[in-house]
């Protein structure tokens, strides 16, 4: 009966464990997808993040993430801009400031070297 307990809590341990597990979500246009993932669930304040470009011909582009919450009442226009770090091969990783829960816009800006610029927009909710 003692290992039969012990089974069971180890199982709800590792479901509660898996239910914050790290965020992933995918994000397209009509010209490019992006991977977004975090090691860890998203919070407030400072957050990784990690980009991966599926399209070959945005592996070597210049990325910057605009995240926003539009002004609602009682409570101003929020945003966060900043520029990715090319890790090679169409990965990139960023830090992002979300300053309070709720849904965040996000505005994925891909600047090849060569080629017109794409936005790429979905949102987050912490």
């Amino acid at each position: 009966m003692q290992l039969l307990t012990k089974l069971f809590l180890g199982l709800l341990t590792g479901a509660m464990l898996l239910q914050g597990a790290a965020f992933e979500k995918v994000a397209k246009s009509r010209a490019a997808e992006v991977h977004i993932s975090s090691q860890k669930p998203l919070t407030t304040g400072n957050n990784i993040l990690f980009l991966h470009v599926a399209h070959k011909d945005y592996h070597d582009s210049t990325i910057e993430v605009k995240v926003f919450m539009p002004a609602m009442p009682g409570m101003p226009y929020m945003k966060a801009v900043s520029t990715a770090t090319n890790l090679g091969d169409g990965k990139y990783t960023t830090n992002i400031n979300l300053s309070m829960h709720g849904t965040w816009q996000v505005h994925i800006f891909v600047t090849p070297q060569i080629g017109k610029k794409v936005r790429v927009k979905t949102s987050l909710t912490i």
